[in-house]
């Protein structure tokens, strides 16, 4: 098994439409991609400020995306697939994929700027703590991070992604699973026009 804390980053091909549409009309698609691209690369930036161990880019629809391909060389990443039926689906499958190779692993996205390489290291130090999973909550309900030292497939099961019950019912998955975790203080995310104010200035 590989040294170090495996950071994975949630990567989509930044085509106008497909990302970021909850930004729209505030934004027009091609500015909301441009802004996904943005905030997709800062993500990835932290991630190798961490210096945990290798970065993932985990790609959807795949990793034959020449964007997502070039930031990964860029940044010295390595590209996967994103692999299931569902987010839920495909962060377990993420996480228990890694987990094979590498004794932890974190998993973000890059909505939150604030994310930054100090909150990752915090993360990893949490699993150190006698949790086996870590979570950094969002402010509106759901979340910003999550890592484990073990499976922990039961937290993606039947969640009503994209709501402000994705954390609550994570919760209530790990606590009948008999997981102990830990989390971290919430962050808030970028999802919404009026969310735009979070972004660093000149960003």
């Amino acid at each position: 098994m590989a040294d170090g804390t495996a950071v994975l980053v949630f990567a989509r091909a930044p085509i106008p439409g497909r990302v970021k549409t909850r930004l729209m009309p505030g934004l027009s698609a091609v500015q909301a991609a441009g802004l996904y691209r943005r905030m997709l690369e800062r993500a990835t930036a932290s991630a190798v400020a961490s210096r945990l161990g290798p970065v993932i880019l985990c790609c959807d629809p795949d990793e034959r995306c020449p964007y997502l391909q070039d930031l990964a060389r860029r940044c010295g990443a390595a590209l996967a697939r994103q692999e299931g039926r569902d987010l839920g689906a495909r962060m377990a499958h993420a996480l228990e994929t890694a987990l094979d190779r590498h004794p932890r692993v974190l998993l973000m996205g890059s909505d939150c700027p604030s994310l930054d390489a100090g909150r990752l290291r915090d993360a990893d130090a949490a699993l150190g703590t006698g949790a086996t999973v870590v979570f950094v909550p969002a402010v509106d309900g759901g979340y910003v991070l999550v890592g484990c030292d073990a499976p922990c497939r039961e937290a993606f099961l039947d969640v009503p992604w994209g709501s402000a019950r994705v954390m609550a019912t994570t919760r209530q998955r790990l606590r009948a699973a008999g997981h102990i975790w830990r989390e971290l203080p919430p962050l808030r995310d970028v999802d919404r026009v009026q969310d735009l104010d979070l972004l660093p200035r000149g960003f």
